[in-house]
């Protein structure tokens, strides 16, 4: 297993990309996706999930339960799957409680070092599902969606890999993480995320090529001059993740395509669906999306 931790950008074969980001060089296929939250008052919110070895902190409980919902679905051989999970600053409630246990004197907690590391989950998931493909941990300021598809496409360029799990979770923080925030967003209009200190947010995506096996395609897309962009979100927002995830759902059901325009500064994402799913295939999808 490779794990690294880094923001990575790629130029696109030889057409300029907003903000010195790549475009898609080739389609994505959408095989599944997964939302759940935990004390954000959405309505996807769930009650925190049991998860041996991690304790205290919503992250990677949150990361491994959208991560299962989309490997359970759509299973596959885990030496030709690869994993990228994106977040700007980690498990920070994790790194804060280790942080006060030590300066108030009390004894070390190895368990909590070890879960402070976002690779610490994804080393869990793969164990449980068997994945021995390339790991990866991506800390960006800017728009998630377009780092992980972007490092999906360039995975998927490995005839050995078949799909590729993507993941971006997000915690609502204590006045360390609040203070990071105001810092990153200082005279950039950039506005400092809302969530609750207890919450959590977490999605992920399964991708793969495209093909019978995936409803829906995601490629690059350029806006029209007239298209009013999105506000700038809080950075390492997951909402651009969020918003892919509903509109992969929503065009199981519907069809047709959606403009995902996820930040003024990145580039924009057309996903569409040629053809409806089979009826029964329907009543899974809409099933497994009000799961």
């Amino acid at each position: 297993m490779t794990t690294t931790e880094n923001t990575r950008t790629t130029e696109g074969a030889g057409i300029p990309a907003p903000a010195g980001k790549a475009l898609l060089r080739s389609p994505l296929g959408v095989l599944t996706t997964a939302t759940a939250s935990h004390g954000t008052g959405r309505d996807t919110d769930i009650p925190l999930p049991r998860l041996p070895g991690f304790v205290e902190s919503a992250f990677s409980p949150l990361a491994y339960e959208v991560a299962a919902r989309c490997l359970t679905e759509r299973p596959g051989l885990g030496s030709r799957t690869a994993v990228a999970l994106a977040s700007l600053m980690g498990d920070t409630t994790t790194a804060d409680l280790a942080s006060r246990r030590v300066v108030s004197g009390r004894v070390h907690n190895p368990l909590l070092f070890m879960q402070a590391t976002a690779n610490s989950v994804l080393g869990h998931i793969s164990r449980e599902f068997g994945i021995t493909g390339q790991m990866f941990s991506l800390s960006t300021l800017d728009d998630p969606v377009t780092e992980l598809l972007a490092m999906a496409d360039l995975l998927l360029e490995d005839p050995e890999l078949d799909q590729v799990l993507v993941l971006g979770v997000e915690l609502g923080g204590g006045e360390r993480l609040a203070a990071v925030h105001r810092e990153l967003s200082a005279g950039t209009g950039r506005p400092e995320p809302d969530l609750p200190g207890s919450a959590a947010l977490a999605v992920a995506a399964l991708l793969g090529r495209p093909g019978a096996d995936a409803l829906v395609t995601v490629r690059s897309a350029r806006t029209d001059d007239g298209e009013r962009p999105v506000a700038a979100p809080h950075p390492g927002s997951v909402q651009g993740l969020i918003d892919l995830a509903a509109a992969h759902r929503r065009l199981l059901r519907d069809g047709g395509t959606h403009l995902l325009v996820t930040d003024p500064r990145a580039p924009a994402f057309l996903l569409g669906a040629e053809r409806l799913p089979e009826p029964s295939r329907r009543d899974e999808t809409e099933t497994h999306a009000h799961q």
